[in-house]
C-alpha cells in the first residue's frame, strides 16, 4: 500500500482466507452424526467472467494441477484424474462457470483439497475476483439433497438445502439446523440475506 492510499485512508482487500475451506471434512462428521448427511463425493467451484483463451488456460492448468488424464475425456471440458475422479466444466443458465469435482464419499479430504488447490489457482493467476463460491454436496437416507456453500469473498459458509421435487423452494427449517449443528466448526454466515440459493448447481 502506498502513501497515498494511507493518507487517504485506503486499504487493500483482504485476501480470502482459503484454508478455511479445510473446516468441511469436520463439518461432514458433525452432519452425518447430528442430521444423517452423508458427503456424496461431489464438490464444486463456481466463477464468472473468464471466456476465450483464458478459459481455455485455466481448463488445462486445472487439468495439470488435478493430475487429470485429458485423453478419459467425460465430456466437453471433463477429464478423468487420480483414481478415477474426473473433472468437468458447466456453464449455468446465469453464464456462470462451474468446475465439478468427484471424488469417493469418503474421502472427504481429498475432496477439499481438490476444491482448495483450485481456489488458489484461480487466485493467484489473478482470477480471484471472478470467483464466486465453492460448495460441497451432501445427501441423507430420504434422498434429501444439502450443500455447504463457502462464499469466497466473505470467507463464510451457509447450508442451502433444497426441497426435493419442489420448483426452487428450499427447506429454511433445515437451514437453520445445520447452521446450529455446524457453529463450531465452520465460520457461518451470519447475514441470512447472503444465503443466496444456488438452484441446479453441479455438486449439489
Amino acid at each position: 500500500m502506498g502513501l497515498l492510499d494511507t493518507i487517504l485512508g485506503r486499504s487493500k482487500p483482504v485476501r480470502p482466507d482459503l484454508d478455511r475451506l479445510f473446516g468441511l471434512p469436520a463439518a461432514a462428521i458433525t452432519l452425518r452424526a447430528g442430521a444423517g448427511f452423508a458427503p456424496t463425493g461431489l464438490g464444486s467451484v463456481c466463477f464468472a467472467g473468464v471466456e476465450g483463451g483464458a478459459f481455455s488456460r485455466v481448463r488445462a492448468e486445472v487439468r495439470d494441477l488435478l493430475d487429470t488424464d485429458t485423453d478419459t475425456d467425460t465430456g466437453p471440458g471433463g477429464g478423468t484424474g487420480p483414481g478415477g475422479a474426473p473433472v468437468e466444466f458447466h456453464e449455468d443458465q446465469y453464464g456462470y462457470t462451474w468446475l465439478l469435482a468427484r471424488r469417493d464419499p469418503d474421502d472427504t479430504a481429498s475432496l477439499v483439497n481438490d476444491l482448495h488447490a483450485v481456489n488458489t489457482l484461480l487466485q493467484d493467476a489473478g482470477f480471484g475476483p471472478h470467483l464466486l463460491c465453492s460448495l460441497m454436496g451432501f445427501r441423507d437416507a430420504e434422498g434429501r439433497s444439502l450443500a455447504l456453500v463457502y462464499l469466497y469473498k466473505r470467507g463464510t459458509f451457509y447450508p442451502f438445502a433444497p426441497l426435493p421435487g419442489a420448483a426452487e423452494r428450499r427447506d429454511n427449517a433445515l437451514e437453520l439446523q445445520v447452521r446450529a449443528l455446524l457453529s463450531d466448526d465452520v465460520r457461518i454466515e451470519p447475514d441470512l440475506g447472503r444465503w443466496f440459493p444456488v438452484w441446479g448447481a453441479p455438486g449439489l
